[in-house]
C-alpha cells in the first residue's frame, strides 16, 4: 500500500458523524486518549490516532447525522493496555458507561461505553492468547 501523509495509515477507517467536530475531538482527546493529526476545516472533519489505529470526525450534512438514539447501528472496538484505567478516564469525562470491565473466556476484558454524541464504543486489553476453539469458536486460518 503506498504511503499519504494526508490520509491515516490504518487499512480499516471509520468515520463518525458529530453535529461539533471540534467539541469531539476535545472530548475524544480528553475522555478516550485520541490524538488530532489531521485538522480539515475548522469544523468540517479532523483525523485521529490511537496506537496504529485511525478515526475520522465527520460534521453533520449531505446524508451524514450523528445517531438519534433509539437502536445501536455500530459499535467501534479499540484496543487499549488497561481496561479498567481506560473506563475510569472515560467516566472522569462523562462517557456513559453500558459494561463495566468484564473478563471473557476468548482472553479479552472488555467494557462498553457511549461518547458525547451517542456512539457506541467498545474497549478491549488482551489479557492471554486463546484459541478460538478453547471457547467455541472456530479459526477459519489455515
Amino acid at each position: 500500500m503506498k504511503a499519504n501523509r494526508s490520509i491515516p495509515a490504518a487499512q480499516v477507517v471509520p468515520v463518525l458523524t458529530y453535529p461539533d467536530v471540534r467539541a469531539a475531538v476535545a472530548w475524544l482527546e480528553a475522555a478516550f486518549g485520541f490524538a488530532e493529526r489531521v485538522r480539515i476545516g475548522e469544523d468540517h472533519r479532523a483525523q485521529l490516532r490511537f496506537g496504529e489505529g485511525a478515526l475520522i470526525v465527520a460534521d453533520t450534512g449531505s446524508e451524514r447525522a450523528a445517531p438519534a438514539g433509539g437502536g445501536v447501528t455500530h459499535s467501534v472496538l479499540v484496543r487499549v493496555d488497561d481496561a479498567r484505567a481506560h473506563c475510569e478516564r472515560a467516566r472522569a469525562h462523562g462517557a456513559r458507561i453500558l459494561m463495566e470491565p468484564t473478563d471473557f473466556e476468548y482472553g479479552e476484558r472488555q467494557y462498553h461505553a457511549e461518547d458525547l454524541a451517542g456512539h457506541r464504543w467498545t474497549f478491549s486489553e488482551t489479557l492471554a492468547d486463546v484459541a478460538p476453539e478453547q471457547w467455541g469458536g472456530r479459526s477459519m486460518d489455515a
